[in-house]
């Protein structure tokens, strides 16, 4: 008898879009209304994704992730603006002939799924935006010196990702050392990230952060459901900025996980991972 399908075990797939890239994804869960799409962190891969919270989402909900056009084993170049990173997340979207969706995005995917329900409204039943920020927000236009020097390392490392995912405390650090030992256990890995995709990414970022109080305003057009949630201590898109996005979209509500930083849904990802499924199943 076959073993469950687990975020470890689920075979990466491909599928071809009308764009031409060749998008890798993996899906696996149980079936539900609507399949949660999950869009990925600057510079993250298929394998960025914590284990443990992806099994735990996909216990009660099917779930998939992929790598956006250029990054990972997705073929193609990877673009330098959110804009075009939506058009072919949509690309793949349609590929799949999903006509309605849960997303979830962190960080830079979060950029890209408030893009994605803004050009797609019907598309989109229910939104979790995680450790992510508005565009335009203040204090976004690119990311302090000790941040930018750890995501532009020539080779980052595990110490890397535990300074800027996780908060400086004991118990902090100690939980980032546990997500790296799942996100080890994959044997089959995708492709690893490229300084292309990286400094295109940043790009992309830093055109998102340019201050822009009208900007702002186009929350007030996504009308669905929202879940809206961070760590404390998020450097990367900063808390308050969380809070924000809380007031200016009309059916937000928003969590703060304590004790945590950027990473703060690998951190507290059986809570988390309990609040979003409590969320989409409302």
């Amino acid at each position: 008898m076959l073993g469950k399908v687990t975020a470890t075990t689920v075979a990466t797939q491909t599928i071809e879009g009308s764009n031409g890239i060749r998008y890798a994804y993996r899906r696996f869960g149980n079936s539900s209304d609507a399949p949660l799409v999950l869009f990925q962190h600057f510079t993250g891969t298929l394998d960025f994704w914590d284990p443990a919270l992806l099994d735990a989402l996909a216990a009660e909900r099917e779930v998939i992730v992929f790598d956006n056009a250029g990054v990972g084993s997705t073929s193609g170049t990877t673009p330098s603006t959110v804009a075009q990173m939506t058009r072919d997340a949509l690309v793949f979207i349609d590929a799949l002939k999903l006509d309605k969706i849960d997303v979830l995005g962190f960080s830079l995917g979060g950029f890209i799924a408030q893009e994605i329900v803004l050009m797609r409204p019907r598309l989109v039943r229910r939104l979790v935006l995680a450790g992510t920020a508005p565009r335009g927000g203040p204090g976004l236009h690119g990311w302090r010196q000790d941040i930018y020097d750890a995501t532009h390392a020539d080779q980052p490392g595990p110490d890397s990702l535990l300074y800027v995912m996780f908060k400086q405390t004991p118990t902090s650090q100690a939980k980032g050392k546990e997500y790296l030992g799942r996100f080890m256990e994959r044997k089959d890995r995708d492709a690893p990230g490229t300084p292309a995709t990286r400094d295109a990414q940043y790009d992309a970022v830093v055109e998102w952060g340019i201050p822009d109080h009208n900007k702002l305003q186009r929350l007030a057009a996504i009308t669905q459901p929202t879940f809206v949630a961070n760590g404390d201590a998020d450097f990367m898109c900063p808390t308050r900025l969380t809070h924000l996005m809380g007031g200016l979209i009309p059916k937000a509500q928003v969590k703060i996980y304590p004790d945590a930083g950027h990473g703060f849904l690998w951190q507290h990802h059986d809570e988390f991972a309990a609040d979003v499924n409590a969320f989409l199943s409302a």
